[in-house]
């Protein structure tokens, strides 16, 4: 399963838990964009990572946005749902999702919201995962 994972700069070591123990399923990380953060971009860098990005979410079966997000990582959401991929929203609060915080497009049916701990939300994320696997495999057959 490949999969990208966007979220806020301030959410670095969350994103690398969530790659982490993807990985440690045997899913494939189409890019890891935190490599990058570092004081010293220039807009050249910034042309390069987003195209890095960019092909990250286009090659991923599962985009997972971890919140709270950057206007980066809605943007990573906005070409998900373009691109049609499974989408999981991810937060550990549910007040993430109250009216008072929420966005339009986290409503829309495509997008699957988690609320829980990292360890839920990661376990939950494999979970349909797989189910939506063994269904395809049952089609099929």
């Amino acid at each position: 399963m490949n999969f990208y994972v966007g979220s806020g700069m301030k959410n670095c070591e969350l994103v690398t838990y969530y790659a982490e123990k993807l990985i440690e399923q045997g899913w494939h990380q189409t890019y890891d964009w935190v490599k990058n953060i570092d004081g010293d971009i220039s807009i050249e860098d910034m042309v390069e990572y987003a195209t890095l990005e960019k092909q990250g979410v286009a090659d991923a079966d599962v985009v997972i946005i971890l919140l709270p997000a950057g206007r980066g990582a809605h943007i990573e959401l906005g070409m998900a749902l373009a691109l049609g991929k499974k989408l999981f929203l991810c937060a550990q609060q549910e007040n993430d999702f109250s009216i008072e915080n929420t966005v339009a497009f986290y409503e829309l049916p495509s997008v699957e919201k988690l609320t829980g701990t990292k360890e839920e939300n990661i376990t939950e994320i494999i979970k349909v995962m797989s189910q939506e696997k063994n269904k395809v495999k049952e089609k099929t057959i």
